[in-house]
């Protein structure tokens, strides 16, 4: 089996590269080369354009076809319509990476699924979502495009640890803070429901559905079926580090309306927040495992968790700080003092 990529080495899509390979598929993958050196992709092929040029991009595609293909770094309607112009006629099936914040908010119901409406007039990142997955179904229902949606959540590697409210440099911040006795900001109360998933959890899914006929013109939400609250997920992180949390909880409407961190910036604790993270959220996976019948998330959340902080803090290289975010913490904590 042939596929192609349009990415294939960020959070989500490196694992599916990795599974893949290992699996004997036939991978193509369309980047900028920044990371085609990594060893777990050796075996790959790799066509080093900028996907933005559409004419270097067709040139290099000439006279390929492809099992499947997918598209990790499309946010907006006209790149998936560059999409349709370079692999009409190429490809047997063409996934789309969405996002579940795409689902309703508020929620009408806690209980997520793939018949959830979507709509989210706090963040302009899902609304694009949306209309990324309207123009492919319309493709789907009336040109016969192959198309199938997926929805993830929250989902993360070994390289990031999964949180509520960081800055735009990442999560290690908040990190540092714990490790070293400060005050961490958690959003509203702790006891919202939440789910993260695992990237490679999220791979088994995901192949699963490559050259899957059945999945063909749906949409499909891949997430771990484990709840946790936030309460426990920044427990966890500091059970990891072998240190005492120390929670301040601030409302997430607050935390959107003081996200002001130097004059002119702010961070976008609307979308993130109250357009995503702040909704108590379960996911039902029923038509994933309908499709992929032994699918199955394996990896707990305490045990993610506790990898990814062992691999951070052992890898300097993904200790990046952000000292902004860190005076941003400190401001917010003494106003609410």
């Amino acid at each position: 089996m042939k596929a192609l990529f349009i990415g294939g080495t960020g959070t989500i899509s490196m694992a599916i590269s990795k599974l893949l390979l290992e699996q004997g598929w036939d991978l193509y993958l369309i980047n900028r080369g920044n990371r085609n050196s990594d060893e777990r992709l050796k075996g790959a092929h790799f066509i080093t354009v900028d996907i933005n040029d559409e004419t270097a991009t067709a040139e290099k595609l000439a006279g390929m076809q492809f099992d499947v293909a997918c598209d990790f770094i499309g946010f907006v309607p006209s790149q998936l319509e560059r999409d349709y112009r370079l692999l009409k006629g190429k490809v047997h099936q063409f996934m789309y990476i969405s996002s579940a914040s795409a689902y309703q908010k508020p929620c009408s119901n806690y209980v997520i699924s793939e018949k959830t409406p979507l709509a989210n007039p706090y963040w302009e990142y899902s609304r694009n979502k949306i209309a990324c997955e309207d123009y492919l179904m319309k493709l789907y229902r009336e040109e016969n495009f192959p198309v199938t949606i997926i929805r993830p959540s929250h989902t993360y590697d070994e390289r990031s640890v999964p949180l509520g409210v960081h800055g735009e440099k990442g999560s290690f911040q908040v990190v540092k803070r714990i490790k070293e006795g400060k005050p961490v900001i958690i959003h509203g109360d702790g006891t919202s429901l939440w789910t993260i998933t695992h990237n490679s959890d999220f791979a088994k899914g995901f192949v699963g559905l490559m050259g899957n006929i059945h999945a063909i013109g749906e949409a499909v939400q891949i997430t771990s079926d484990e709840s946790v609250t936030w309460n426990q997920i920044y427990k966890c992180i500091a059970d990891s580090l072998g240190v005492e949390l120390k929670p301040v909880y601030v409302s997430s409407w607050y935390l959107a309306n003081h996200a002001e961190y130097e004059p002119g910036k702010s961070y976008d604790f609307t979308g993130s927040l109250i357009g995503d993270k702040a909704n108590s959220v379960v996911f039902d996976c029923s038509k994933l495992k309908s499709l992929v019948p032994d699918f199955v998330a394996t990896k707990r959340a305490d045990q993610g968790i506790r990898e990814t902080i062992e691999y951070v803090m052992s890898h300097s290289e993904y200790q990046v700080e952000d000292p902004d975010f860190d005076k941003w913490c400190d401001k917010i904590i003494e106003k609410l003092k």
